[in-house]
């Protein structure tokens, strides 16, 4: 486990670098993601040519998460990537813990590797360390790699420190600021954004080989196997799923769509900004989140696809988590307070020029069919994003509480066969 004591320490650098790196020596390795983020995966499967998983201990059952953990069973390594700092969480656990890297760590027996910024400090960047070390016997620290180190001197006494407590160090980085990715208000510019990745991510592991005792890492890791099980899983809403894909469209969780295939069911991807319609044999229309907002006018002018999704609406279950739920109602305002008119389908107004950050662990019930779903199931998910309603006349789609149980406010809304909702759904509850 890539971990970190807070975010913006530089470990999602260190991630990439070590994956590409790992593959380029031949090791087949295993990416996965702690927590809810569908950003930093497509980055790992960029680095590794695998697709990364995510491993939530809030949302996620216990053979659930030992199942996804599993993905590594035909690979020579695993390598995890923490969020926010290593022992962060929600104040109420959920199925297995909190939802904070620890959790993820100290279940699968995975050591842990701190990325730890040392610049304005030096020895008393080992206070840290050790804190970290002795915060939770049960979570082991493999060591730390130092980053931003200024000079050979401050390196020399970060280490010093580090020697002082008994702390392993498996590398120094200096600073770099040119190697720190793009970022927007939901975190990282998506991979697909980027036309030079790949050589950005071999520049990574460049760096990664010139300042890291790689082998010495592997060398750290240690053997950690699971069984497989379905409980948890999300069954397919359909059987013939046609899957809204592309740069407005990307936010779907790997283990989600791996669980419907696994089930039987087929995705026909289509492009609503190249003005695709949905497949006309498809049972159900999925739209999943992404950046919608970045893209309104194109899709306001996208006529094709918002007269096939207005005619399949007639017949068949159309649902839209997040983005995809605003891309469904009436109308976006974009950040600029442009107007933009959506597909309709829904009454739903949004609006990016009243910015305010919705973020955190979500439960919910369905009080009414959610794309396939029936109503009465129960999910756990999560929900993030910067819009504002300002209108939402059609019925509540779910009943809608974050990690503590008190209830919010965002609980979707469905019209006929179309429903929408900001819950970006994980796993089913028992």
């Amino acid at each position: 486990m890539v971990a970190a004591p807070a975010s913006g320490t530089g470990k999602t650098t260190v991630m990439l670098g070590l994956l590409r790196a790992l593959r380029d020596d031949g090791v087949a390795v295993q990416p996965f993601k702690s927590g809810p983020d569908y950003i930093d995966p497509a980055f790992h499967r960029a680095a590794s040519g695998r697709a990364s998983f995510n491993l939530d201990s809030w949302s996620m059952s216990a053979t659930m998460l030992d199942t996804l953990a599993g993905k590594a069973d035909d690979a020579d390594f695993a390598l995890a990537e923490g969020s926010m700092g290593l022992f962060d969480g929600v104040a109420k656990p959920g199925a297995t813990g909190n939802g904070a890297s620890a959790d993820i760590a100290r279940r699968m027996g995975w050591p842990v590797v701190l990325v730890i910024d040392v610049s304005g400090q030096a020895q008393s960047a080992a206070a840290t360390a050790l804190g970290f070390s002795r915060y939770d016997p049960s979570v082991r620290i493999a060591g730390v790699i130092l980053n931003r180190v200024a000079s050979p001197r401050h390196e020399r006494l970060a280490r010093s420190g580090m020697d002082a407590v008994g702390i392993r160090v498996f590398g120094a980085l200096p600073r770099r600021g040119d190697l720190k990715l793009p970022e927007r208000h939901l975190g990282l510019v998506q991979a697909v954004e980027h036309p030079d990745l790949d050589a950005r991510i071999a520049e990574y592991a460049d760096f990664l080989r010139a300042h890291v005792d790689i082998p010495a890492l592997h060398d750290a890791a240690t053997a950690s196997t699971k069984p497989a099980s379905a409980v948890g899983w999300i069954r397919p809403p359909a059987q013939r799923i046609a899957l809204a894909q592309d740069a407005a469209f990307s936010f779907t969780y790997a283990h989600v769509l791996e669980g419907w295939r696994r089930a039987g069911a087929e995705i026909l991807p289509f492009s609503p900004l190249a003005d695709e319609p949905p497949a006309v044999d498809a049972d159900l229309v999925w739209l999943p989140g992404g950046y919608p907002e970045l893209h309104a006018g194109k899709l306001a002018e996208a006529h094709r696809f918002q007269a096939g999704l207005t005619e399949f609406a007639k017949t068949r279950p159309v649902h839209g988590e997040c983005g995809g739920y605003m891309a469904l109602g009436e109308a976006l305002i974009d950040v600029d307070g442009v107007r933009h008119k959506m597909a309709g389908l829904l009454g739903i107004v949004t609006s990016y020029a009243q910015r305010k950050m919705h973020l955190g662990y979500r439960r919910a019930t369905f009080l009414a069919p959610m794309g396939g779903v029936e109503a009465g199931a129960a999910l756990t998910g999560h929900e993030f994003h910067y819009s504002t309603i300002l209108d939402q006349p059609d019925a509540p789609l779910a009943n809608v509480t974050d990690a503590e149980g008190t209830a919010v406010s965002e609980t979707g809304s469905y019209r006929g066969h179309v429903s929408g909702s900001f819950f970006h759904m994980i796993a089913a509850t028992p």
